[in-house]
């Protein structure tokens, strides 16, 4: 995976907010029965992020996670603060260069799984220059 683009997250937030702070018309006559029950939109920065600060947004390029959904162009949210875990997509740096893949660690070997048959998995050796950058969490797609 190349990064094209490289988001950091700097959203603040909105659930400081709750529908009584937001202002009102001063109309004349009835309020609608429904507007005691309004609620205010959904926040996806409050639904797909958890830890604000180790939250990074990564545009993929490449067709090496296309079997777990994960197609050329897609954005995928990353959190840095989770442990990696056996069978969790992670972003790899491997001798400088990112890479999105499968992570898979048994008693005594790590590797590096694609989701495409047309890649080899990468066994993870002490002499790579090697650390696990982050965990995937979501996966954004436009249609």
């Amino acid at each position: 995976m190349e990064v094209e683009n490289f988001f950091g997250s700097s959203y603040a937030g909105s659930k400081r907010f709750s529908q009584h702070d937001v202002p009102m018309a001063n109309a004349s006559g009835f309020g609608a029965a429904a507007d005691d029950y309004m609620e205010r939109g959904i926040d996806l920065n409050e639904q797909l992020i958890r830890n604000k600060p180790a939250t990074f947004f990564m545009k993929v390029s490449g067709g090496s996670m296309i079997n777990a959904g994960i197609f050329d162009g897609d954005i995928v949210i990353v959190d840095r603060s989770i442990k990696p875990m056996n069978g969790k997509i992670v972003i790899a740096v491997i001798d400088g260069e990112m890479l999105i893949r499968r992570y898979e660690k048994t008693i005594n070997r790590l590797r590096l799984v694609p989701e495409t048959p047309k890649l080899a998995a990468i066994d993870v050796s002490e002499f790579m220059d090697f650390k696990i950058w982050g965990v995937v969490i979501c996966v954004i797609r436009n249609m």
